[in-house]
């Protein structure tokens, strides 16, 4: 003869409990998710931007040297010659 199923009522309904199954703790959740790499929550198919800032800027590279701007000979003051 087989024991009548323990059912549980839930926010979501009644749920039926089966012997010998736990339930998921949330430490095993979050363990099962950290094995898995991270995906974006509104576009999970989206393609990641390249960094543009910083030393990965590839616009900046090409950007005048601030030491190389001061000694260039159109910055420099022009001096009076003496006759």
């Amino acid at each position: 003869m087989s024991a009548k199923p323990i059912c549980e009522q839930t926010e979501v309904g009644v749920q039926t409990l089966i012997n010998g199954v736990r339930p998921v703790t949330l430490g095993e959740k979050l363990t099962a998710r950290t094995c898995h790499p991270m995906t974006p929550k509104r576009n999970p198919n989206a393609q990641q931007k390249p960094c543009d800032i910083g030393m990965f800027d590839e616009v900046g590279r090409a950007q005048i040297d601030l030491i190389d701007f001061i000694n260039s000979p159109q910055t420099l003051p022009k001096t009076k010659t003496a006759k």
